[in-house]
């Protein structure tokens, strides 16, 4: 069953690269006491994540933030390092990476898909979220193959 609004997100580990190396991250932890632009791409490196979805999020910082976001946050079904390396590549400095790379908090969330016929196995869907001290306060899933709810300019409009 897919996440809701209104509902608390699951509470499951995440990874986030730092310096040091992988650092697990909690979920529940992590959204506690702040509201979050949360993102989610199918995986990293691939064609529409890298020329929309994350630019978009990297291009609009300034203005979520100006509107009561404190942090934007990407996931994906990646390991740590894969997703490190595409924050490098993109100078995604503002946008903090939480690798799922088990798909751990897709399948949580009922948010996951079938990527097989591409090699790629099962991923995340392509949504953005904003969270609330963990409770989903706005969540927008795309169909397949589309890219337009998701987006940083269609949160901007909600917000």
């Amino acid at each position: 069953m897919t996440i809701s609004v209104g509902e608390q997100l699951p509470q499951v580990k995440l990874t986030k690269m730092t310096a040091d190396g992988p650092e697990p991250v909690d979920t529940g932890d992590y959204f506690k006491g702040r509201r979050v632009a949360l993102f989610a791409v199918p995986g990293a490196f691939t064609p529409t994540c890298s020329a929309k979805h994350l630019p978009g999020f990297v291009d609009k910082d300034a203005e979520l933030k100006a509107k009561g976001i404190d942090e934007i946050v990407c996931t994906s079904v990646n390991d740590p390092f894969v997703l490190g390396a595409w924050s490098k590549s993109a100078n995604a400095g503002g946008v903090t990476m939480l690798a799922d790379g088990n798909g751990d908090f897709a399948e949580a969330l009922g948010l996951t898909m079938d990527g097989s016929k591409f090699g790629m196995g099962t991923r995340s869907q392509r949504y953005s979220m904003v969270v609330n001290d963990g409770t989903v306060e706005q969540l927008n899933v795309e169909g397949p193959g589309e890219f337009s709810v998701s987006s940083a300019d269609h949160m901007l409009g909600q917000l």
